[in-house]
C-alpha cells in the first residue's frame, strides 16, 4: 500500500487526477506512479512504486493505492503420481492412478515416500534393531510383528522414511517420540519417520495378504501417510503402491486391496476394528436382518464373524472392514 495523497501533499479525494498509472496498468520497481506539478511547473513531487507489480486499486477515501506484486510460483510434489482429473478451485487438484491400497489402524507422521525394503522374513519377526540394515536412507521398512523402540531410532538416524509393521506398543512409542501420543489426530510428529501399525498396538503379526503385497512391491516406491484419527471422521494411515509405468497395476495380488466400500457377504473376510477383538481377523458367517442389541444398550445392524479359531462372534457391522480376496 502507497500512501500517494500523503507523499504528493494533496487531499485523497483529488489523488485520481495525479495519477501516471490508471488500474490495471504495470509498473516497475521505482517507476512514478503519480506526479503533482505546481507553479508552473518550478514545484514538482512524484511517487514511485516500492515494487514491481500492477496497480490494483485506487482510494479516493484514503488517498492510497494498491500495488499488486506479481504472484509467486510456488512447487509441491504430489502425494501419488497419477493424472489429474479434477481441479479444486483456491484449493488443490484430485490425482488418480491405479495402484495397491493397505489401510492400517495407526499411524504416527505425514506424507512421505520412499522404495519398499523387506526387512522382516516373515510376518510374525519382530523388527529389532539389529536388523536395521545401515543402507537405508530414503527407504520405507517392511517388518512384522513388532517394532521396537531402538528400531525406531536406529532407522530414524540412519535416514528411513519410514516403518510398517503389524503392530506397535504404546511404551515403545512413547520412547520413540518423547512423549506420550494424545487422543487427538496424529500425522503432525516431527521425528523424520513415517510409522504405520496395519493391524494395532502390541505384537500383533501382520496379515499374510498384506505381507505379501509388500514382498512382491519390493523395489518400488510406496507413498505413506501415518495420519490418524479414531473418533467422528475417522482418518487411518496408509500406504499406497502406483502402478508401474505400463498402467498395470503389478503390486495387486489377484485383487488383494483393501476396501471398505464394499458389500458385505457370507465367506467375506473381514478384520474387526473395535475392541474386544480389536485387529482380530475372521470371515462374515452370517447377516442378521434384524437388529441386535449391543453392550451399550443400542439397537444396530450387526454381523456374526467366525474367527480364525473357529469361535463366532457378533460384533456392530460398522466395527468391521473388508480384506477383498
Amino acid at each position: 500500500m502507497v500512501k500517494v495523497a500523503s507523499i504528493l501533499g494533496v487531499d485523497a479525494e483529488e489523488i485520481d487526477s495525479y495519477m501516471v498509472k490508471k488500474i490495471g496498468e504495470e509498473v516497475r520497481k521505482d517507476e512514478t506512479i503519480a506526479r503533482y506539478k505546481a507553479l508552473f511547473g518550478m514545484i514538482k513531487t512524484v511517487c514511485a512504486s516500492p515494487v514491481e507489480g500492477s496497480i490494483e486499486s485506487v482510494s479516493a477515501v484514503t488517498g492510497q493505492v494498491i500495488v499488486r506484486e506479481p504472484p509467486t510460483l510456488i512447487e509441491m510434489d504430489a502425494y501419488i503420481p497419477g493424472t489429474i482429473v479434477d481441479i479444486l478451485p483456491n484449493e488443490g487438484v484430485t490425482i488418480e492412478t491405479p495402484a495397491a491400497l493397505i489401510q492400517g489402524s495407526f499411524g504416527i507422521g505425514g506424507e512421505t515416500h520412499g522404495e519398499l525394503l523387506i526387512i522382516s522374513k516373515t510376518p510374525a519377526e519382530i523388527l529389532t534393531d539389529d536388523l536395521i540394515p545401515s543402507g537405508c536412507e530414503g527407504k520405507i521398512l517392511i517388518g512384522g510383528s513388532l517394532v521396537t523402540g531402538k528400531a525406531l531410532k536406529k532407522a530414524s538416524a540412519q535416514g528411513a522414511k519410514g516403518i510398517i509393521v503389524g503392530g506397535i506398543t504404546d511404551k515403545d512409542l512413547t520412547e520413540f517420540l518423547g512423549y506420550r501420543i494424545g487422543v487427538a489426530i496424529t500425522g503432525q510428529e516431527r521425528t523424520g519417520l513415517t510409522v504405520i501399525a496395519t493391524e494395532g498396538f502390541g505384537r500383533m503379526n501382520m496379515l499374510e495378504k498384506t505381507f505379501r503385497i509388500f514382498q512382491r512391491s519390493e523395489g518400488k516406491v510406496a507413498c505413506i501417510n501415518g495420519a490418524t484419527q479414531i473418533r467422528a471422521g475417522v482418518i487411518r494411515p496408509e500406504a499406497i503402491i502406483p502402478a508401474d509405468n505400463s498402467g498395470k497395476a503389478s503390486t495387486r495380488i489377484e485383487g488383494d486391496q483393501y476396501d471398505v466400500t464394499s458389500g458385505l457377504g457370507p465367506g467375506t473376510l473381514v478384520r474387526i476394528i473395535q475392541e474386544p477383538y480389536f485387529g482380530v481377523v475372521g470371515k462374515v458367517y452370517s447377516l442378521p436382518v434384524e437388529l441386535g442389541l449391543i453392550e451399550s444398550e443400542s439397537h444396530v445392524r450387526i454381523v456374526e464373524v467366525e474367527l480364525e479359531n473357529k469361535q463366532k462372534v457378533t460384533v456392530p457391522r460398522a466395527n468391521v472392514e473388508i480384506v477383498e480376496e
